[in-house]
């Protein structure tokens, strides 16, 4: 019989990471003919992320199998959302036979999956494991470690993760899983950067959105702002919009906008910065941006300002230096590397830092593999359950 892996997948980044690892094991599958290594992938969509321009293009853009399962879990608090996931995906498990549970990120989706599949003893396979931000305050972070505990595969992309979890005892863990297996952790590289190498090509041939917005090359700056401490917070929206305001002033910005942070905009933001940003003729605020048209924006960008950890790493593999609208990140190497910059919502710290990498030769080693960490992650599952 195949392997059989059960994918969950609730959000946008999770679908970008799932693309990679389902073109590996349709990869591997054709390399193994039809033995018992041939995996079968079935992939489980909680519906954390349900509007369609943030999940259901993703799948014709990214060429993803369609879901097998569906939730619709929604959104809610996130003990609501998260049960409700919990319970969808534990009668899955229990109405079929799986070997094992591929979870990426951090998301509820990802700790919901993690303890479901747990709880009856199958194993969890953590893409993106050893992350830390090692800020509590963020749901992320409880997310990522909780995951990380019950996992018995941990799947880090960097060494910074490695020693992370390194700190954390992982490494060094006594911890067996059913049929006394012990956990691993091991060292993969980043399935986004297998992405990014993949999609690049593609972007440049399919995407239009350049001329669309009417941009020229490396002339203006990508900008998105998701993460729920700036979009809810009236004060530090406001600062992150005044301080895109003053450098939309030197050059164009792009800002591809979910649709809750345009909600939280308008209630949240003082009317006169509205104003200012409705008339703002460098300020392009455009609907949520496909895959494809995401990577060409952040390829062709000269800089990239985000709250994003997923949009970070882009820049970086594209070589573009990164203002980061937080106090810390999980992905330190872009920070010790001089690639990145933490400016949290402070107004000076980010009109600062842009003047600064407009001028400043940014280097950026290699950090996140070799552009094959989906392959190899696939070949470690497989020899893990044979």
């Amino acid at each position: 019989m195949p392997i059989r892996l059960l994918t969950i997948i609730g959000a946008r980044p999770q679908f970008i990471k799932a693309a990679a690892l389902s073109r590996a094991i349709k990869e591997h599958n054709q390399s193994v003919g039809n033995t018992c290594s041939c995996v079968e992938e079935r992939i489980l969509h909680t519906g954390q992320h349900y509007d369609a321009n943030m999940s259901e293009i993703f799948f014709e853009e990214l060429g993803i199998p369609k879901p097998y399962y569906r939730l619709q879990a929604g959104s809610g608090y996130h003990g609501e959302q998260t049960s409700k996931m919990i319970e969808g995906i534990e009668k899955v498990l229990l109405s079929d036979h799986f070997d094992g549970v591929l979870v990426y990120g951090d998301t509820n989706s990802t700790l919901a999956g993690a303890l479901a599949a747990s709880k009856l003893n199958i194993p969890v396979f953590h893409v993106e494991a050893g992350l830390r931000s090692y800020n509590m305050s963020m749901p992320e972070e409880i997310n990522r470690i909780l995951c990380d505990q019950v996992s018995s595969l941990l799947f880090a992309p960097t060494q910074v993760a490695i020693d992370n979890l390194a700190k954390e005892g992982l490494l060094a863990s006594p911890a067996q899983f059913l049929k006394n297996k012990e956990r691993k952790v091991i060292l993969s590289g980043d399935v986004m950067y297998d992405n990014s190498l993949y999609f690049a090509t593609l972007s440049e041939q399919k995407s239009a959105i350049l001329s669309e917005l009417s941009l020229q090359k490396g002339d203006f700056i990508l900008a998105t702002i998701h993460r729920a401490n700036n979009t809810d917070n009236a004060e530090r929206l406001s600062a992150i919009f005044e301080a895109l305001l003053h450098i939309s002033e030197f050059k164009t910005v792009v800002l591809p906008l979910h649709p809750r942070t345009r909600k939280q905009m308008e209630a949240l933001l003082p009317v006169d910065v509205q104003n200012k940003v409705a008339n703002a003729s460098g300020l392009k605020i455009i609907p949520p941006a496909s895959f494809l048209d995401m990577i060409l924006l952040e390829k062709q960008a000269s800089m990239v300002i985000t709250d994003s950890g997923g949009v970070q790493k882009e820049a970086f593999f594209f070589e573009k230096p990164c203002l980061i609208l937080r106090r810390e990140t999980e992905w330190v190497e872009i920070v010790q590397a001089g690639a990145g910059m933490l400016v949290d919502a402070d107004v000076q710290a980010i009109v600062d830092a842009y003047h600064l990498f407009e001028h400043k030769i940014v280097h950026f080693p290699p950090l996140f593999g070799d552009g094959k960490a989906a392959t190899y992650i696939v070949r470690s599952i497989v020899d893990y359950l044979r």
